[in-house]
């Protein structure tokens, strides 16, 4: 298998000198006195600790690109030439009546009132990053138009510039938190939902206490992890002043703010920035069934709950504690995540592939519906973007997984439309040639622009975030592809999508996921046939 070497990467801004790599350490075969750089241990030598994190901070999202031995490319997806599920039996073997404009991608999650969604997707959480926090706006508007679930990530409330705390530490006023809510709900149509995530700092702030008593929100999401890091969220602070307060808010702020030598450091110009962390979490039965009670007391209409790449053991107890507390929605986030700021090497090399985090669940989600014990609706997270990614992900985890976390993926769009925007705001000779080729008008550029129009009217359109129809567009381009492979695999809604419609290429695949091999798949049928 081709696993990438270590010291160098693009993402932490090093590269090898020499063309001869030692394959693991990653140190040029051949390391000179003199060489000017710049491998990973080269730069670490002045820079230190900020080569652990990618860079340059708050302008990028990162995705590891170790490449496993087994992933949902070692999957391919079946095609067949009869049947069409999901359709009255009066269409069925109608060519007319099968068309893959027709195919239904809605679908729902939750126990009482179920959340709908146009699309089987919905967004990572976006939290206290920089490129959350100056994207919202687009990420939100898009979200609500293409009628998919948004998730507003830890720590937004702590970090906010603005936060009020009354005398007993908790949360009077947050300004951003409130702004995103409001963001989201200006374009809400009743399709997907905003869910607000709480980590450990949030919990301690009271942030489902403001969240849903004050501005309304109905969902909440209790975190365990993530697959892009075993530790808490992180930021980097450029500022003395700001990573003093955080650090009084009662954060961890590393190197500590509030040493003489740091700060010197911090003003000689050579340390940089300071980072904010979370505490790590601890988790027990009893206390999970206490805070889920907590929420719902408070007045939270749904509570979910976001684990990371962790060993099946702690996988296990996510999704039967799930199952006990009747949550309404488990995801499950395998590695290597992709996010803005977290250590690369641990983004790397730290957790549980997706491939075969999502195998695990399968297994244990049929033993709880074997014992006739409730099943929460399960969504799979780490490092999706396209739609046959949609699709083999439904069907390996039929009929449990309902949904699709996508990070990266919805992120791009947002950020894409709302570039177009600060160019064309330059003029036109300010596109890139990527873009100009199509146009240098909005209505040239977006393919979906005039249907938007068509909905909402050209004014309204005009009031939409760039990056919104961005995202819009790239979710339709989604929906399309996945209809297509719905059609061709016979299924015209979501809830047929089964495990049938997938083989695996190689026997390892099919030994992990227990999808048939692609020689066995449907064997016997293909006989009884010729012996017939």
């Amino acid at each position: 298998m081709n696993l990438q070497q270590p010291n160098s990467n693009e993402v932490t801004q090093t590269a090898n000198r020499s063309r001869s790599v030692s394959p693991v350490s990653g140190i040029c075969t051949r390391c000179i006195d003199g060489c000017r750089g710049n491998c990973e241990v080269f730069k670490s030598s002045f820079r230190g600790r900020e080569v652990i994190y990618p860079g340059p901070f708050g302008t990028l999202t990162a995705g590891g690109d170790k490449n496993y031995p087994i992933d949902y490319s070692h999957l391919n997806i079946q095609g067949y030439a009869m049947g069409a599920e999901g359709l009255p039996s009066s269409q069925v073997g109608n060519p007319d009546n099968t068309l893959f404009p027709m195919v239904n991608t809605e679908t729902a999650y939750g126990r009482g009132t179920k959340v709908k969604m146009r699309m089987p997707i919905f967004t990572g959480a976006l939290g206290s990053t920089d490129i959350a926090r100056k994207n919202w706006e687009h990420f939100a508007a898009g979200a609500s138009i293409a009628g998919i679930t948004i998730v507003c990530g830890e720590n937004v409330c702590g970090i906010d510039p603005g936060l009020e705390l009354d005398s007993k530490g908790k949360i009077k006023k947050a300004p951003n938190m409130a702004q995103r809510v409001e963001q989201y709900r200006r374009w809400h149509e009743g399709y997907g939902d905003m869910i607000v995530q709480m980590n450990v700092e949030d919990t301690r702030l009271g942030v489902a206490e403001y969240v849903i008593g004050e501005l309304g929100v109905e969902s909440i999401e209790l975190k365990w992890g993530q697959g892009a890091k075993c530790i808490g969220g992180e930021i980097q602070v450029d500022s003395l002043e700001r990573a003093l307060e955080l650090q009084k808010r009662g954060y961890l702020v590393t190197p500590d703010p509030s040493n003489e030598a740091h700060q010197a450091a911090f003003k000689d110009g050579a340390l940089k920035h300071f980072e904010r962390h979370s505490r790590l979490g601890f988790v027990d039965q009893e206390g999970f069934m206490k805070e889920v009670e907590r929420v719902r007391k408070l007045g939270a209409k749904r509570v979910t709950l976001k684990t990371g790449a962790y060993p099946m053991r702690e996988l296990a107890m996510a999704i039967k504690w799930s199952s006990d507390a009747k949550l309404d929605l488990l995801t499950v986030d395998g590695a290597p995540g992709g996010t803005g700021m977290s250590p690369w090497r641990m983004m790397e090399e730290w957790g549980v592939p997706t491939f075969y985090l999502q195998s695990m669940t399968y297994q244990l989600c049929q033993k709880l519906a074997a014992k006739r014990a409730f099943v929460p609706d399960i969504a799979i997270a780490g490092g999706f973007s396209t739609e046959d990614h949609i699709f083999k992900v439904l069907a390996m985890g039929a009929p449990f997984v309902k949904a699709i976390c996508m990070g990266r993926a919805l992120m791009i769009p947002g950020m894409v439309g709302k570039n177009i925007g600060l160019w064309l705001q330059e003029g036109a000779n300010a596109l890139p040639n990527t873009i100009s080729q199509f146009g240098t008008k909005v209505e040239e550029i977006f393919i979906c622009y005039e249907d938007l129009v068509a909905k909402y009217g050209r004014d309204t359109v005009k009031q939409m975030p760039l990056g919104a129809i961005g995202l819009y567009t790239f979710v339709d381009k989604l929906k399309v592809g996945l209809q297509q492979m719905m059609a061709g695999s016979r299924n015209f809604r979501v809830s047929t999508i089964s495990r049938n419609d997938l083989m695996a290429l190689t026997p390892e695949a099919a030994t992990v996921s227990g999808i048939p091999y692609i020689m066995d798949a449907y064997r016997e049928e293909a006989e009884a046939i010729i012996n017939d």
